[in-house]
């Protein structure tokens, strides 16, 4: 996974940039998850440029597959508070998913609600002649119906 590169010796550190490039993220995501207390601060290198640990680039991943799991980075800091203090977050993983998947349950059913009034809607609009009296007779009739 990790591309060799005369920049990524152990005693150099990662610069910015090729941690970017490994992790498929930008340099800005990167800031970004320092500036949110997702990534410690790197240490700079003598003209200032960000020197990522190696152990940097097994954080981005897992803060992308965390993402692609529909974590926020709220919830994904709080993963990597938990796993820092030397403690498994696995079960605090397991009680995160299982609430996100109660959260898009609901989200689904809400849509699905939506669905039928938007088709509800749209049917009625085909039967309704066209109003001057108003703006749009579609929206300002009932839509419960």
């Amino acid at each position: 996974m990790r591309v060799p590169d005369a920049s990524t010796a152990p005693s150099a550190g990662l610069r910015i940039g090729v941690l970017a490039a490994q992790a498929g993220v930008s340099p800005d995501a990167l800031r970004f998850y320092e500036r949110q207390g997702l990534l410690k601060p790197p240490q700079r290198s003598a003209a200032g440029y960000r020197l990522y640990e190696p152990a940097a680039l097994d954080r981005v991943i897992f803060i992308k597959r965390a993402q692609a799991l529909g974590l926020t980075l709220s919830e994904v800091r709080e993963i990597l508070r938990v796993a820092d203090r030397g403690t498994a977050p696995c079960e605090h993983v397991r009680q995160t998913l299982a609430r996100r998947l109660a959260e898009v349950d609901a989200r689904i059913s809400e849509l699905q609600a939506l669905r039928a009034t938007l088709r509800r809607a749209l049917a009625r609009s085909r039967r309704l002649p066209l109003a001057r009296s108003c703006i749009c007779e579609i929206i300002e009739s009932d839509t419960s119906q």
